[in-house]
């Protein structure tokens, strides 16, 4: 065998901006055929996210619109992501590939009872015409609290990865990763693991424009929503066993027109899922008013049905969750969806008194309200004010500005600082930054597949009085 040229494009975190989707079709569609009449051997991946439940299409058809659409690129494998793999009940994970016409490699998740699922492999080994023999292991990140609270097994990826690197490479002359573990991981996975050639990322939304080596092993992402779609270029010398000369780029995607076939077909999607979202969920005789600034009716009425779901003693959400006011009358699924498209789970936490009252603090300043948020699954702009089911205050406004708050009471009683208190709240306040004093508790469960919208359909069919 010769020298072998490769392209390699991929696509990473589109979540659901399938506004773009369109001219990723064109972009793809003619990379390819140029490549392919210059002789190269060509390969397209997905390194998962594609679905993302704030778009209205994948909301209603739970992801399956996606698959279709990625059906029209001719992927030759995919991952998947958290938005796959956590975001989704697992019935519905279990369907979501059913009409794949591409492999899916995952190959850290399980059943509980240790087997694959049956829509999944741990690797696939591609060949071209010439002989070349290339595996693409997949790997997703893995939230074991979430993944369990699902009915899934997710294993360490570091676990299993060498073991399985020596397996693919017995049988492949090139090993590319599908990595959706995140920049930092990926680079670990270089210096730690012998043997894999390329890792294609994603997760974390770098755009490694240039790409990245380290030590042998080459790594490249190409940021999110669409707005890049990654290209990777080398050659491959079977004699010396060797990638060389190889160029890594981040292709925009605005540059390319959209292929309108696609859009047509993304149009016949949507009417078919237009009935979904027209159930009813239930009617309601005045409107849930929301505002970013103060406690509202509809803040009010979420952080009441979040309590009653998870069995708290409180309840706690921040305001902006709820996107738009609900009018009064008749209530859908879609005008849920409009108004609170975040894929967020409910959770309730322990906390002491003392830590409590941080919490309260904290979520009452001006810096919280007006904080502009990205990622954790929140859709919106800004955190809003916190709203409270359960807990009462006092509040002045003092000279400089700030607010004072004072006489702080839980459930009619002054907070003990010397107890623990049962919150529901939400799962993103569990990921880090936001309330790190949640994040360190010690006691967290997660209620899984519901998401809030969920939570307010329920709340809502419940109390038709409202």
């Amino acid at each position: 065998m010769g020298t072998h040229n490769i392209e390699i494009f991929f696509t990473n975190d589109l979540h659901s901006h399938l506004e773009q989707w369109p001219k990723i079709i064109t972009l793809l569609n003619g990379e390819r055929n140029y490549f392919k009449e210059k002789g190269h051997d060509v390969f397209i991946f997905d390194i998962g996210d594609h679905v993302d439940r704030f778009h209205p299409l994948s909301e209603a058809s739970m992801g399956k619109a996606n698959v279709l659409l990625m059906n029209e690129v001719g992927y030759d494998s995919a991952t998947i992501g958290n938005n796959e793999g956590i975001t989704l009940p697992k019935e519905e994970l279990c369907q979501l590939y059913t009409e794949a016409q591409f492999p899916v490699v995952v190959a850290n998740l399980f059943e509980l009872n240790g087997q694959r699922p049956t829509w999944v492999k741990p690797y696939q080994i591609l060949q071209v015409n010439s002989g070349l023999r290339i595996g693409v292991i997949g790997l997703t990140m893995p939230y074991r609290p979430f993944y369990e609270a699902l009915g899934w097994e997710i294993e360490d990826p570091y676990k299993i990865l060498p073991t399985l690197v020596k397996e693919v490479k017995q049988q492949a002359d090139l090993v590319i990763l599908l990595s959706h573990l995140g920049l930092n991981f990926d680079e670990d996975i270089a210096n730690q693991v012998d043997g894999i050639d390329i890792i294609l990322g994603g997760h974390t939304h770098h755009v490694l424009e240039n790409g990245l080596l380290i030590k042998d092993t080459i790594i490249h992402q190409a940021g999110k929503f669409g707005t890049y779609v990654g290209q990777l270029s080398f050659s491959y010398e079977p004699s010396r066993e060797k990638i060389t000369d190889f160029k890594a780029r981040c292709i925009e995607v605005s540059n390319f027109p959209p292929c309108l076939e696609t859009v047509q077909y993304m149009k016949d999607l949507a009417s078919e899922q237009h009935s979904v979202l027209d159930t009813k969920v239930g009617i309601i005789e005045s409107p849930l008013n929301i505002s970013w600034e103060k406690p509202s009716s509809f803040a009010s009425l979420l952080a009441s049905a979040i309590k009653q779901w998870c069995g708290g003693e409180i309840g706690m959400i921040n305001s902006g969750l709820l996107l738009e006011d609900l009018h009064e009358g008749v209530v859908t699924k879609g005008d849920l969806h409009r108004v609170c498209p975040h894929p967020i789970n409910p959770c309730k936490v322990e906390l002491s008194g003392k830590v409590l009252k941080e919490v309260i603090l904290h979520s009452l300043s001006k810096d919280m309200i007006y904080k502009k948020v990205r990622g954790f699954g929140f859709r919106g702009e800004v955190m809003g004010i916190m709203v409270f089911d359960g807990v009462t205050y006092e509040q002045n406004s003092l000279a400089d500005g700030l607010s004072h708050i004072f006489n702080i009471r839980v459930n009619g009683r002054e907070i003990d600082y010397r107890r623990t208190y049962q919150v529901a709240t939400l799962d993103m306040f569990t990921f880090g930054h936001l309330y790190p004093s949640i994040a360190a508790a010690k006691v967290k469960k997660y209620y899984m597949p519901e998401l809030l919208r969920d939570i307010l359909a329920w709340k809502l069919k419940d109390n038709n009085e409202l």
